[in-house]
């Protein structure tokens, strides 16, 4: 099968997330959250000024929403406005990206941890974030070269996560108050590159390398199962639709602050064998 466009003339989409039938995603330099169906219907969520990226739910449906530049995770009430969640400036060492949210509405928060325009030929480890329900925030791991992708299995025990420029997943075990330990690596998958992540039902995960311009299946240990040649940078994957079995895949010709003005961002659908599982 080929892949097919579901949106197309977005600046930059990060963070799909499939919610309530419709697949959810930041656009950066639009500086939205939009939701779109499987037909194509678009409908624009949030405004976030500081642009926004990850994205997850609380347990009683409200939105939470990654604010970028000034490093806060922002929560949407049921009037539609947003507020303060958490501060994440005191783990944060630049700009905020990617998190994943699990079922008890704790969530994990990476960032940066370099200007990556400035700094891309020596960059330096981030640590992550851990956001309780409450907005308490504390350190969950130290040390990460470019926390990006992350996924939580479904017995809610472990957490896989992208590290971009160590070109690994890394997988920690969760206890009962949502503390990671015994991190270990789950797969090298170099000459690949983690960006954003999903997890399927048997085990594997998709990821969305924009560096080979593709999406991998890739098997705890590293064995790659599945490539799918997306033609042009691939920033992350989810799997949705109403059997969880459709692959959306944003796409776009870099991922700078030049998207802003080439427009040309997509997220791409394609159908594959295995459904999605865990969080996000």
């Amino acid at each position: 099968m080929t892949l097919k466009t579901l949106v197309e003339n977005l600046a930059f989409s990060e963070g799909p997330r499939w919610h309530d039938g419709r697949l959810y995603y930041s656009d950066f330099y639009r500086h939205v959250v939009e939701a779109v169906d499987v037909e194509g219907n678009v409908e624009v969520i949030a405004e976030v000024l500081s642009q926004p990226s990850g994205l997850g739910w609380l347990p009683d449906g409200r939105l939470l929403i990654v604010s970028m530049l000034d490093r806060k995770l922002l929560r949407q009430e049921a009037d539609g406005s947003l507020v303060e969640h958490a501060d994440l400036n005191s783990v944060a060492t630049y700009h905020c990206n990617d998190m994943v949210v699990d079922g008890a509405g704790r969530a994990y928060v990476g960032n940066f941890g370099f200007d990556i325009e400035v700094q891309g030929n020596s960059p330096s480890n981030a640590d992550l974030a851990f956001v309780d329900a409450d907005g308490v925030v504390s350190v969950a791991a130290e040390g990460i070269a470019f926390p990006n992708g992350t996924v939580i299995t479904p017995d809610g025990k472990t957490l896989i996560i992208g590290e971009t420029f160590a070109a690994k997943l890394t997988a920690f075990d969760i206890d009962e108050a949502g503390k990671l330990s015994n991190r270990r690596v789950w797969a090298e998958i170099g000459p690949h590159v983690p960006d954003g992540i999903c997890l399927d039902e048997a085990g594997g995960i998709w990821v969305a390398d924009p560096r080979e311009g593709c999406v991998v299946r890739v098997l705890e240990g590293g064995e790659i199962t599945e490539t799918i040649d997306t033609g042009r940078p691939a920033f992350a994957c989810m799997l949705g639709g109403e059997d969880r079995k459709r692959l959306f895949i944003c796409t776009a010709s870099g991922s700078g602050s030049g998207a802003d003005l080439a427009r040309d961002g997509c997220i791409e659908t394609i159908d594959v064998e295995i459904p999605g599982a865990g969080w996000p």
